[in-house]
């Protein structure tokens, strides 16, 4: 079940589990939040910014541990832009961001996040992975795309994307369930480490 906006705003007023409670800091509007009707909160864009460095690598191959493949240093550069001022993405551009928000879920909720269709429009695509598991813990990273034709402005502290909150069934011996993902604690968008399961592997190894 997805939760309404009065409902977040009541979890993060007086929290069902004060040992285990949802967070969200800076603290949104809760008055407005309630008589918004909406069933989302609006995140918004921080100050940090993760962009790829020109390369004359033919191709990055994400899978192969013994090749020289570059550090994320090497491929990125960051960027911080202070509240007030604008950072420019070009068209075809591709860069990485995080939220202003710093998020906490608790065990029983789940998130999912979606790009504003407001922006949308004007040519902005705001992909992220957009699960956001409980236990979860720190600022979400934003994959901001410009497919547009004109380059467009975003200032940080904007109102950039939608979490949609819902519950999820568990046991209650599992209350204590933690997100462990690498993700967990971060305040700067990062790459993350793609790799081959385990399935992926053998078939990898097989005759087929």
């Amino acid at each position: 079940m997805i939760l309404k906006a009065d409902q977040i705003a009541k979890e993060l007023e007086n929290p069902t589990d004060i040992e285990d409670p949802l967070i969200i800091t800076p603290q949104i509007d809760i008055e407005g939040l309630k008589k918004s009707g909406a069933a989302s909160v609006d995140i918004r864009l921080g100050c940090w910014f993760l962009g790829y460095r020109p390369s004359r690598a033919g191709f990055f191959d994400v899978y192969e541990k013994n090749s020289d493949v570059p550090s994320e240093d090497k491929l990125t550069k960051s960027y911080y832009v202070a509240f007030g001022e604008r950072f420019v993405l070009h068209p075809r551009a591709f860069v990485l961001a995080i939220t202003m928000e710093w998020i906490r879920l608790p065990a029983n909720l789940a998130a999912y996040i979606i790009g504003r269709s407001s922006w949308g429009r004007h040519g902005l695509t705001i992909a992220t992975a957009t699960g956001v598991h409980p236990g979860f813990t720190g600022c979400l990273t934003l994959e901001l795309s410009n497919v547009g034709e004109i380059p467009i402005t975003i200032t940080p502290g904007t109102s950039i994307c939608q979490m949609f909150i819902h519950q999820v069934a568990i046991e209650k011996r599992n209350l204590n369930l933690v997100d462990s993902s690498s993700f967990i604690g971060r305040r700067k968008p990062t790459l993350g480490v793609i790799e081959l399961d385990f399935i992926a592997e053998k078939l990898a190894e097989s005759d087929f």
